[in-house]
């Protein structure tokens, strides 16, 4: 039964009601309509599959193909550990999103110019053919190197995600590939130049270890907006709390809702000033002889005269850096220490704040540090994550019980088949072996030929590098399949400049967009295809990354789509392999469902005790509280640094890193970019002490996860918009001088562009800081944007080390409207 005949069978029976309540003995009264019998509710399981890090089961109830309602998972006792996993608000409005009035409904190609939002309907056999068509022709004409699958995090199945697409374009020659993503570049190249490996060391201890401690300092780590749901880190986090009663310590510029009575402390920062802080705390350890020195000589390197580099000078080492004092052996600080007294006006945190957080750290038994990903994504992000890392390096306090390295909590996980991972194996993986930074596409599209190794982080074959291992990209993009993401105009940096250089199609020649709902990157594209929506396909669902400790599989089944002409992915690349030529080697000659059945045995064979597939279509999730117990990071390493070491070129931990010392002589960077071998705080651009830019936009503004939309998805949905406000936060102090109160439309504004939004006034965010959600969906109107999106704001200059995006730095003023 479609939507409208369900409605007008709602409505017969609301009418015959009314005329059965009617005493009439006419004999020409208008006799009951009949009205067609409603078939039995229908229950299937399925996941909201977005990026929040979860991934979390939700119950789809429906009857003859439509929606009736969507519940949460309410199936067991409750007892924490085998407790329900409930989804959030966002999950739980899950059909608002599906039945929404932008949904895509149909193929369709762009009448229009580019950008214009003119499109007309087509079939899929004409869109078909159109993407084959123009694969074939930018492939011939300038090379599969300018083809880029913009992958995206907004479908997070198990099977028909953006590696089918990889597949695709694999087994027709390949397409250009990038490195990083925009949550945590910055990140992992902290963790790779201080503990050897990137996604290795991105993950810390779990927030079970937190029960073995009796100090948690999060720097900017908020798990109760951004692993809210019911087995994510916040609900892990608040048990956690609850049972051990440790104290807890928030540094964040907003109060937000990690504290809210849970917190013992919240300490207010300037946003990016995390290492001016750190360093402060680093000089109170070392005069006050609070370092844990043995732990120092045996298990790093560039510390002090005793573990430097050979051929390094101590001038040269992290304790003379910090003390300004290039003696080996002398504790008096030089004019340039790092004092709690200098890093008081920079981060905005009291001198004696600082000396007694030092303190907190060096009495604490088992301090538990966790270093946040959003305090990477600065204008000197690289350098933000390696300085907070110092914290329990310095202490000596990671490898033990209740400890942790200061990466982000270690989720619980099961293993399980990913198209994703199958796409890069084997006779599949991607023939072009040329890389760019995620960051910089839309460069790429500009001007990919003139990118280079030493200057943008061009990564190229060696045998295309030359005697100083620099070389150029050597083409432009000409074509984009960007597949569930909003990142193509919306998620990205300086939308004002995305727009202006994917407008032009004599640039990128071609863009298809494959998404379920009609947002401001699909308004650039030459051709959309309709993608289903989480409840309308058959897959399997792993958590995320921040699920917390109770690991998750949900078996996904449907009864109500596909809806429309949607199709998933895998049927998409199916229909343009055929028209390549290349079906057969698609498909392996298996149909989806056997793919699907393959996968699921895949994944069995990985996860014993996984119960058969029929059963779990009924049971729709699997779940494990810590199936391999608490992880405590850096546990093997502790107990014999000899045995067990690190991936880094020493095999220790890397406080002077000998391979960030060749980049800084050898890359070429722009003015205000710093690479450094010690991990240090850089005064970068757009930050605080940013002369260029301090007076005209006085107002530092921080983006944050807002829990009514997760990045850009859900933020269409009428429920979510009335239940988060979205407001720019300012504290009373700065609305007190421009004269502002809550309620007030404002204009928020740079030189990159203006934002119209609603202020809300609170104390929750700190002097001289403004805070805005972001993944707002982009509304412009005549040059100012009414949707609230960030991006307008924010900068598209890359972060020096890992070219990532440093979206979090943004200097603006804001004004009444």
């Amino acid at each position: 039964m479609e939507r409208r005949e369900f409605l007008k069978a709602s409505a017969a029976l609301g009418c015959a009601a009314t005329l059965s309540a009617c005493d009439s003995s006419s004999s020409d009264a208008t006799p009951t309509p009949p009205v067609k019998e409603l078939t039995e509710e229908k229950l299937n399981w399925s996941a909201c599959c977005v990026d929040c890090g979860s991934h979390c089961p939700v119950r789809v109830f429906s009857r003859d193909g439509v929606i009736t309602r969507i519940e949460s998972n309410f199936t067991t006792d409750d007892v924490y550990g085998n407790h329900n996993v409930r989804a959030c608000l966002r999950g739980r409005s899950l059909r608002k999103r599906v039945y929404a009035p932008e949904r895509l409904k149909y193929p369709m190609k762009r009448v229009g110019p580019r950008g214009s939002g003119q499109f007309e309907r087509i079939s899929w056999d004409e869109a078909l053919d159109t993407v084959a068509e123009q694969l074939k022709r930018i492939t011939s004409q300038y090379g599969n190197e300018a083809i880029y699958a913009l992958g995206g995090p907004g479908a997070m199945y198990s099977f028909s995600n953006r590696g089918c697409l990889n597949r695709l374009l694999n087994l027709s020659g390949g397409y250009l590939g990038d490195y990083g993503n925009f949550s945590f570049a910055q990140y992992i190249k902290a963790c790779k130049y201080t503990y050897g490996a990137e996604i290795d060391y991105l993950f810390g201890s779990s927030v079970a270890e937190m029960a073995n401690s009796d100090l948690v300092l999060m720097i900017g780590h908020n798990p109760s907006e951004l692993g809210m749901s019911g087995s994510g880190q916040g609900y892990d986090f608040v048990r956690q709390k609850q049972k051990n009663n440790f104290k807890t310590i928030i540094i964040d510029p907003r109060y937000t809702e990690s504290s809210l009575g849970k917190e013992d402390q919240w300490i207010p920062i300037h946003p990016g000033t995390d290492a001016a802080l750190v360093e402060a705390i680093a000089y109170v350890l070392i005069t006050e002889n609070r370092v844990n020195q043995a732990f120092l000589n045996e298990y790093c390197v560039g510390y002090d005269e005793n573990t430097m580099p050979d051929g390094v000078p101590y001038s040269e080492s992290y304790k003379a850096y910090i003390l300004d004092n290039p003696v080996a052996g002398d504790l008096t600080p030089g004019a340039n220490a790092k004092t709690p007294a200098w890093a008081a006006p920079i981060t905005g945190i009291p001198e004696s704040t600082i000396w007694d957080l030092a303190h907190d750290l060096a009495n604490a038994q088992a301090p538990f540090v966790q270093v946040a990903m959003s305090i990477g994504r600065h204008s000197a992000g690289e350098n933000n994550v390696r300085t907070a890392f110092m914290l329990p390096i310095l202490l000596g306090q990671l490898g033990l019980p209740g400890t942790n390295h200061g990466g982000i909590p270690m989720s619980a996980s099961m293993n399980v088949f990913s198209m994703e991972n199958h796409a890069e194996a084997g006779d599949d993986a991607n023939a072009v072996k040329k890389r760019i930074s995620f960051f910089k596409f839309i460069e790429a599209v500009e001007n990919g030929k003139d990118l280079t190794v030493l200057k943008d982080g061009v990564i190229l074959p060696d045998e295309e590098l030359d005697e100083n291992g620099d070389g150029k990209l050597g083409t432009d993009i000409k074509a984009i399949i960007a597949y569930a993401t909003n990142r193509l105009i919306n998620q990205n940096a300086d939308v004002n400049y995305s727009r202006q250089v994917l407008a032009d199609d004599s640039k990128c020649e071609f863009i298809v967009v494959i998404d379920n709902v009609m947002n401001a990157s699909a308004e650039f594209a030459d051709i959309i295809l309709p993608d289903v929506t989480y409840v309308e396909t058959e897959d399997l669902v792993n958590q995320g990354a921040v699920a917390g400790d109770t690991a998750t599989l949900v078996q996904m089944s449907t009864s109500v789509g596909p809806m429309f002409e949607s199709k998933p992915l895998y049927e998409m690349c199916v229909g343009i392999a055929k028209r390549l030529g290349i079906e057969a080697e698609f498909t392996k000659g298996k149909s989806h469902k056997q793919w699907l059945d393959e996968a699921y045995a895949a994944t069995q064979a990985m996860n014993p005790g996984l119960p058969d597939k029929d059963v779990m279509l009924k049971q729709g999730i699997y779940r494990k509280y810590l199936p391999n117990g608490a992880y405590l990071s850096n546990k093997a390493f502790r107990a014999d640094p000899v045995a067990n070491p690190l991936p880094t070129p020493s095999g220790k931990i890397e406080i002077y890193s000998e391979r960030l010392a060749y980049l800084a002589k050898h890359w070429e960077l722009p003015e205000g970019d710093v690479i450094s071998a010690l991990p240090k705080y850089v005064a970068a651009w757009d930050g605080f002490e940013d002369e260029a830019t301090r007076h005209d936009y006085p107002l530092q503004l921080g983006g944050y996860h807002t829990k009514g939309r997760v990045h850009s998805s859900y933020h269409n949905v009428p429920w979510l918009r009335e239940a988060v406000q979205d407001a720019v936060w300012m504290n009373p102090i700065d609305a007190d001088q421009r004269g502002l109160k809550t309620g007030d439309q404002v204009k928020v504004f740079n030189s990159r562009g203006t934002i119209e939004i609603p202020v809300k006034v609170t104390p929750r965010v700190m002097p001289g800081v403004a805070a805005l959600g972001e993944g707002a969906w982009l509304k412009m109107e005549n040059g100012i944007d009414k949707g609230g999106n960030i991006n307008v704001l924010t900068s598209h200059r890359p972060t020096p080390l890992s070219k990532g995006n440093g979206q979090h730095s943004i200097r603006v003023e804001i004004q009444r409207a």
